[in-house]
């Protein structure tokens, strides 16, 4: 089976952390520049719980297959699938890709901001960044998809995973679409994002976007923010090339921060998703959770 990846299979991205303290968040951890690797694990498996097509390489195998590098001009952290290798066809066939875990878990108070300038889109693929509850089984701990989209979508989806009883309330302010609101279904409890460019083609001709997310007792709130770049870019093969100066449509909080400078929410506007505490009990349905970044190809959606 052929596969044609659009752009460049991977992604290019920087999450930073934050942590509640008296109503405003500060900073606890910033995953960038040439140690981005160094506090993730590699999964170094096939793909045993989506079932998608891929082996999940170890960090020395991502790294000599270049599956996973800092671009040394742009400073991006990049995760790739294979693209380039022949597989013969036969009745299963994997291709090399790779699932970080974050070294590092967080809980309730926490705040995640991945401002991520590609994300893999096309026939077959599927990239997710998502959170998972630590040393429990799926979904004891709760799951939070953050991004995650198949194939040709033109938009992202945001869901939660939990054991029965967690739904999105009925009164949830948000701009997003609710597709479920059952948090216990195969599909979690599903918001499809209404904003432009959040997946596929747009997301790549924009420039990309920055996602974050909000771990409260109140509730699990998501917010998407296109680049929208209103002249032209540099478009390599490799990845797409963006100025600061370009990113008028992302808060001044964000855009304007450094890694030093504590977050407050005051310019961020109404989620694209709200789980609010009262359909799901937060604390009850959420451990600590771990950051989790792969590229799958097929698979169980």
């Amino acid at each position: 089976m052929p596969l044609r990846l659009r752009f460049l299979p991977g992604f290019l991205l920087l999450p930073v952390l934050f942590r509640l303290s008296a109503a405003i968040y500060t900073p606890i951890r910033e995953y960038s520049g040439t140690d981005f690797f160094s506090e993730w694990d590699y999964y170094g498996f096939i793909d045993n719980t989506t079932w998608g097509n891929v082996t999940y390489v170890d960090q020395n195998t991502g790294t000599s297959q270049g599956l996973t590098f800092i671009d040394s001009s742009t400073g991006h952290a990049i995760i790739r699938v294979d693209n380039t290798t022949n597989i013969p066809a036969a009745q299963t066939v994997n291709r090399n890709s790779v699932k970080i875990t974050t070294k590092d878990a967080y809980p309730i108070g926490s705040l995640i901001i991945i401002d991520v300038s590609h994300i893999p889109y096309g026939c077959s693929v599927w990239p997710s960044f998502w959170m998972l509850g630590t040393n429990i089984l799926w979904p004891l701990g709760g799951e939070i998809d953050i991004i995650e989209a198949i194939n040709n979508l033109n938009s992202n989806q945001y869901a939660l995973h939990t054991t029965p009883g967690c739904y999105l309330a009925a009164n949830s302010s948000q701009t997003g679409n609710t597709i479920e609101t059952d948090c216990s279904t195969g599909q979690g409890c599903l918001v499809q994002e209404t904003k432009p460019n959040s997946f596929g083609s747009g997301f790549a001709q924009a420039g990309g976007g920055v996602f974050a997310t909000q771990l409260d007792v109140s509730g699990i709130y998501m917010w998407f923010w296109t680049v929208s770049i209103s002249q032209s870019i540099s478009n390599r093969p490799d990845s797409i090339i963006v100025s600061n100066s370009q990113r008028s449509s992302i808060p001044a909080s964000i855009s304007q921060a450094d890694s030093a400078s504590t977050m407050n929410l005051t310019d961020w506007g109404t989620p694209t998703a709200a789980y609010l505490s009262t359909g799901c009990n937060i604390s009850q349905y959420f451990q600590p959770q771990q950051l989790v970044l792969d590229i799958t190809l097929c698979g169980v959606w």
